[in-house]
């Protein structure tokens, strides 16, 4: 019973005194990614403490009171927890509205929290008190929630007050021994909570910096390749306006030399070249419409067996030499998407490079669930060394010692934006096996 006295006394419970930390390091990491108290959570998590710590007090005081204790001030004690509940009712109310939480205003919240805490220290043996430490955790979240200055004011009110109640302090009447005993036990108490509170706080704030700097390394990796885009992006732009009048000219001559040579093997290697040439166009109209179409969001909700389809045609009036079958896998009603036009070219791009690897015997499957669409891609070719297994898909670099080594990359690139990954693995029966992942709602679907 030698920690009862002061456990009427105590400001906050074990709990509560954990979760105020944890709470602090939460609404740091808001305050962290946008402008200080835009919204709410770090003055309503301190509500949320404040009414902890009120109902662990009164619930304490009520039994000290009951069990007749020690001879405290009652009626103060009564008061300073009264006016801790109004505390608590107007933050309640004032959460329900509009207005923004100011800096100021949250300063001012612990600082009202500052003193009442120091009101109970008062009437309970003012500095002799062991839970006098709880002015550390209004300091701690005024810390890590505010700027400096706000912090440096809030530390001068605790001191003054820790100063003020050396001197003066309501004193408890007991025995010397038993009040030498209350302080030791409630020291040892509060030296728990502390230690308990720095190794929970510390950990905790050497987990989120380390995913910090995790993500701090993936914005740095999507900020150079976003870069490598535009670059390639620039230099295709130049080329799509250079081709347009070598096209057109290469086109009218055909046409002419199909009018001029009748001989008929003749005639065929020129409508190889004139649908060839065709393509080209028609390819680089398709980039000036999705380009067009980007800019105006301007895409289209379709089945995904549907997109799919027209995808192969295209790819095989690309590549007439190439053999494929197509295999669906998924149950149930086939997932609607809105594709955007670069997610279509980076299929395109898949497929060519199956394709090259091994133009015979291609075998594409698609299936879903719930969450995810999954397009697979086998070719019977050589497989994925695993010497360069790493550098498959980093921009110019290449194994097939033609192309630009851009394919791959640019793939990545515009399946990443469309929430979804691409990933080559050597399949076990030989070859290589591409796995297109999307989500079931991709970029678009809000149009639908």
């Amino acid at each position: 019973m030698a920690l009862w006295p002061f456990a009427a006394l105590l400001p906050v419970s074990p709990l509560a005194w954990l979760y105020s930390l944890r709470s602090a390091w939460s609404a740091h990491q808001e305050s962290s990614c946008s402008p200080p108290f835009k919204s709410l959570p770090p003055l309503a998590r301190t509500s949320g403490i404040r009414t902890l710590v009120l109902a662990a007090q009164a619930g304490s005081v009520g039994l000290a009171y009951w069990l007749e204790l020690l001879p405290l001030p009652w009626f103060q004690l009564a008061a300073t927890l009264a006016c801790s509940m109004l505390l608590c009712v107007f933050t309640a109310i004032r959460l329900r509205t509009s207005w923004p939480v100011t800096e100021l205003e949250y300063a001012v919240q612990l600082a009202c929290d500052l003193f009442i805490h120091s009101a109970l220290l008062y009437f309970s043996g003012g500095s002799t008190n062991p839970f006098v430490s709880y002015y550390l955790v209004p300091l701690t979240i005024a810390a890590v929630t505010l700027p400096w200055r706000y912090s440096v004011i809030l530390s001068g009110i605790a001191l003054t007050m820790y100063t003020l109640l050396l001197a003066q302090f309501y004193p408890l009447q007991t025995f010397p021994i038993a009040r030498e005993n209350l302080q030791v036990y409630g020291m040892w108490l509060s030296f728990a909570l502390a230690a308990a509170v720095i190794t929970f706080f510390a950990a905790r704030m050497a987990e989120e910096l380390r995913r910090q700097e995790e993500l701090r390394a993936i914005r740095r990796e999507e900020g150079l390749r976003d870069q490598q885009l535009l670059a390639v992006a620039t230099q295709a732009a130049g080329a799509a306006h250079e081709l347009g009048t070598p096209l057109a000219t290469m086109s009218v001559l055909l046409k002419e030399m199909r009018q001029d040579h009748h001989d008929p093997m003749l005639q065929d290697d020129l409508s190889v070249l004139q649908d060839q040439v065709k393509l080209c166009k028609e390819t680089l109209q398709h980039l000036v419409r999705a380009a067009e179409a980007n800019r105006r969001l301007a895409v289209e909700m379709q089945d995904v067996t549907d997109w799919l389809d027209e995808a192969l045609n295209r790819w095989h009036l690309m590549r007439p030499e190439a053999s494929y079958r197509f295999q669906r896998l998924g149950q149930g009603p086939v997932p609607r998407m809105a594709p955007p036009p670069d997610l279509t070219q980076a299929l395109l791009n898949l497929l060519n490079n199956a394709a090259d690897a091994c133009p015979e015997g291609l075998q594409v499957t698609l299936d879903w669930d719930w969450e995810n669409l999954t397009i697979s891609i086998r070719d019977h070719g050589a497989g994925v060394p695993l010497a360069i297994a790493e550098q498959i898909g980093k921009p110019f670099f290449t194994t097939k010692g033609k192309g630009f080594g851009l394919g791959l990359f640019l793939s990545k690139a515009s399946v990443t934006r469309a929430g979804g990954s691409v990933k080559l693995y050597s399949h076990e029966e030989g070859g290589t096996l591409t796995e297109l992942r999307l989500p079931r709602v991709a970029r678009g679907d809000e149009h639908e």
